[in-house]
């Protein structure tokens, strides 16, 4: 599948004197992106705005190249499932997504509708009106909805919402085998967890602005402002956290059952320096985790700042 990219380019939004997105730049390419944000921060209308759904107030939104406002042409290559949810319960699944097979003048789209719904694991009760399904049923029936037409670019406003833990995973694996095939994949959600285990790679959104963009780890390790913290075990831990307090670079050292935990300025700085110290001091290193790198920690910092 070719790559098809999302592109923003000096992008804002507002409403009357509320300025919902303030001059974005990002591209998002092929794979999986997560989108975070707190409440509030823009991602709703950053999504709108990609799914032509919304004009920007300035600047330039581009799938594929081509503008997104006022461009039906998009959704040929586009899915989307909004976060809202809006769906005829009068209707079964089959028929819903039978009518969105249709809408894309799909050449056989009772084969896509059914393709669609056996990916979702619908198969089985997409005869049954929507009405009696329940939450992660009905967000499941959205996406295949969104995927009927096979597009190259998936936009998922909270994906996961109502899924239970099996569904979930299966979501998951679902995304993941997307991307492999070349798709580009932008989804948000509010759960971290979710974002970790499916993409390292995200776009930050705190009031309206872009704050990063990346993969959360190297975004961490350009913080300069905060502490580094590594958890380490060696084989002579006393030694080893002698030694390290006399390093410029370290501004910490705790001695804890479970190894050295050392606070540090700079981690390539500290890095380079531990191999060093080790070889020196004839000390075995046995482990080096960084402490505070996890994608919740980083997104904490994020908005704090």
């Amino acid at each position: 599948m070719t790559t098809t990219t999302v592109e923003l380019t000096g992008v804002s939004h507002w409403y009357g004197n509320v300025v919902a997105v303030n001059d974005i730049t990002l591209t998002v390419g092929a794979g999986v992106t997560g989108l975070l944000g707190p409440n509030g921060a823009g991602k709703t209308t950053v999504l709108h705005m990609m799914a032509g759904f919304l004009p920007p107030s300035q600047g330039e939104v581009r799938l594929g190249g081509h503008p997104s406002w006022r461009n039906p042409e998009i959704y040929r290559q586009l899915g989307l499932v909004t976060e809202r949810e809006s769906m005829p319960g009068f209707l079964t699944a089959w028929e819903f997504v039978l009518a969105s097979a249709k809408l894309h003048r799909l050449a056989d789209p009772r084969q896509a509708a059914s393709r669609a719904l056996d990916i979702v694991e619908l198969g089985e009760s997409q005869h049954r009106r929507i009405s009696t399904y329940s939450k992660g049923m009905r967000q499941r029936a959205r996406v295949a909805a969104a995927l009927v037409h096979d597009p190259a670019v998936l936009l998922l406003d909270e994906p996961f919402n109502g899924m239970d833990p099996r569904q979930r995973l299966h979501m998951m694996d679902l995304l993941h085998q997307m991307s492999e095939e070349g798709r580009t994949i932008l989804f948000s959600s509010h759960i971290l967890e979710e974002v970790e285990q499916l993409s390292g790679t995200v776009q930050v959104i705190v009031a309206g602005r872009l704050a990063a963009s990346g993969d959360y780890r190297h975004i961490r390790r350009l913080m300069t402002n905060r502490p580094h913290v590594f958890t380490i075990q060696s084989s002579d831990d006393r030694l080893l956290a002698t030694v390290l307090m006399r390093q410029e670079s370290v501004s910490g050292v705790e001695l804890e059952p479970a190894g050295i935990q050392v606070r540090a300025n700079d981690y390539g700085t500290f890095t380079r320096a531990l191999a060093k110290v080790a070889r020196d001091e004839h000390v075995r290193l046995i482990g080096l985790q960084p402490a505070d790198e996890s994608l919740e920690r980083v997104f904490s910092y994020l908005v704090a700042t």
